[in-house]
């Protein structure tokens, strides 16, 4: 039996022809949309569903009909897996839908085979934060703090295998430390608890921890992406901070049911990248905690299994469980 994984390959094998002109039906890309288009997402007033909207809101523009956001929660990735394959049913949702497989074996959808990628929107970095009360100033000085008192210094985190949860456990695999996860129901009780100091490290979304470190109730150690934050480029990433290797984001992106046709595919991609790519639209996602990364199905189809077999290797390596 396949693998996601080796069905994931199987794709990246066959979505080059996208770019292969005689391959498409270019006759469903110009009869395509006849009729308003519905873009599923998770809840309101999240950054994934803002991303939706401005997705939404540029289609709705270029192909003249009415892209239409539904919120439905988890089940929108189910509902979109299970939709007609003909471009009127798409999807914006991010890492979690991958994500999720990895840890529960009960979902009712399959993240590689019932999904077509049309482009990887935006990326959001989390950022190491430390209450006031720690010692540590950088990286190098919490690695070797957590190495001095094994066990005793504790992150809080809120949803099991959310960014914020494998951001920790990245860490503590990379450096080798053992911070000590405690859980909660939510982010904003785990922030209050770190500014409080009951506990002493988070890495949340930059847009939830860099407001609390600008007015100095918490510090900013390091992001989780490869390049620093463009809002912030004065802050280190923790790969450059002596941790190599180390790189852990959240991505949005737009994705429609297996099997929608390669010309409707390749017609939203580039309807899609040219909307986000303005500078307006750049600087909009930028203020929300977002950066406008675009590109090609092939290569939203690549960064998936990427990702999938990075975060498949963590999970099993630190026991990540679901809850």
């Amino acid at each position: 039996m396949k693998t996601r994984l080796q069905h994931a390959n199987e794709w990246l094998l066959v979505a080059p022809l996208l770019g292969v002109p005689g391959l498409l039906n270019m006759a469903t890309a110009q009869e395509y949309p006849s009729k308003p288009i519905r873009l599923i997402t998770s809840e309101p007033g999240s950054s994934l569903d803002l991303t939706a909207r401005v997705i939404a809101q540029g289609l709705t523009t270029t192909l003249g009909r009415q892209v239409i956001v539904d919120n439905r929660r988890i089940l929108a990735v189910e509902l979109v897996a299970q939709a007609p394959a003909d471009g009127y049913t798409l999807l914006a949702y991010g890492s979690p839908m991958w994500i999720a497989p990895l840890l529960r074996k009960d979902l009712k959808y399959d993240a590689v085979k019932d999904f077509a990628p049309i482009t990887l929107a935006v990326s959001s970095p989390n950022v190491l934060v430390v209450n006031s009360r720690l010692t540590a100033k950088a990286v190098p000085e919490l690695v070797a703090l957590a190495k001095a008192k094994p066990g005793q210094i504790n992150y809080g985190s809120s949803v099991s295998g959310g960014s914020p949860h494998l951001a920790a456990e990245l860490f503590n695999s990379i450096a080798s430390v053992n911070l000590t996860r405690i859980a909660y129901k939510g982010v904003a009780q785990a922030v209050n608890d770190l500014i409080g100091g009951q506990i002493d490290v988070m890495f949340p979304v930059i847009a939830t921890g860099m407001p609390h470190a600008r007015a100095g109730r918490l510090r900013a150690l390091a992001v989780t992406s490869t390049q620093p934050w463009p809002a912030t480029p004065d802050l280190p990433t923790i790969a450059a901070s002596g941790l190599p290797g180390y790189e852990l984001t959240a991505m949005h992106g737009l994705l429609a049911p297996a099997k929608t046709p390669l010309a409707i595919i390749a017609r939203l991609n580039r309807e899609v990248v040219q909307h986000i790519t303005q500078p307006d639209i750049k600087q909009k996602f930028l203020v929300s905690g977002s950066d406008v990364v675009a590109g090609t199905p092939q290569q939203f189809a690549s960064t998936i299994v990427s990702d999938m077999g990075r975060m498949a290797k963590l999970i099993r390596d630190r026991n990540i469980q679901d809850e």
